[in-house]
């Protein structure tokens, strides 16, 4: 029988093929292994912590609540004021002074100033005295308030209004301050309740004269307004 024999160093060859062999075999297994334990791991931990981390930052991360609070009035350069005398018209103090109450003045915002006050005459009684009711800082037309206003004052003096609504006409001179002012005839006579009204950027008036004529209550009007506006 005839044996074949492997020289010593071809033999240490290729045992040390056959071993780089298993281990390369292994060494793969183990790192696929690794490799697919490090992927599956590293997916369900950074997929899990930034799913959780955005829930978190995404309310914060919205808009908030926000709380509605009342407007308050835009400052006007022009106040009314509680004057003493307006026009050569003393003020009207004490029983006779007229409430807060006496018309409605539309919506009163924080700014806002309201004055109500009766001018009369020295001597003069109660009921010949002249009604003002004015606002400053209107947040609105002042036109429209200054409507209101005269719808207030028509009420107040018990205007009929089947009788038809007073047609307001513009005084000839508005005096310094300008803006619009206007008069009103509430009577079917010549002369009888008289509703003037002035409207500026931020400011609106309104006066009633009784037992008068639009030309003069007009006159007299503004005058009034030089010493209620400031």
């Amino acid at each position: 029988m005839r044996v074949t024999r492997i020289p010593a160093l071809t033999a240490a060859v290729l045992a040390l093929v056959l071993l780089a062999g298993c281990r390369t075999d292994g060494l793969g297994g183990a790192h696929g292994r690794s490799s697919k334990g490090t992927s599956k791991g590293t997916s369900r931990g950074s997929s899990k912590g930034m799913s959780k981390g955005s829930s978190r930052t995404g309310p914060s991360a919205g808009p908030g609540k926000t709380r509605t609070a009342r407007p308050t009035a835009t400052p006007s350069t022009r106040r009314v004021v509680d004057a003493a005398t307006a026009g050569g018209l003393a003020r009207v103090t004490g029983p006779d002074a007229p409430g807060d109450t006496v018309i409605d003045p539309g919506e009163m915002r924080g700014g806002m100033r309201l004055v109500v006050n009766g001018y009369a005459r020295s001597g003069a009684g109660s009921g010949d005295a002249v009604l003002v009711v004015a606002v400053d800082n209107v947040p609105e037309e002042t036109t429209g308030r200054r409507e209101h206003l005269w719808r207030g004052m028509l009420d107040h003096i018990r205007w009929d209004d089947d009788q038809g609504r007073p047609e307001a006409r513009p005084v000839d001179d508005p005096g310094a301050l300008g803006g619009s002012v206007e008069c009103m005839l509430a009577s079917l006579a010549e002369d009888g309740d008289v509703i003037c009204g002035w409207a500026d950027a931020g400011t609106a008036g309104v006066a009633h004269f009784p037992g008068s004529t639009p030309a003069e209550a007009g006159k007299l009007f503004v005058a009034m307004r030089a010493d209620l506006e400031k």
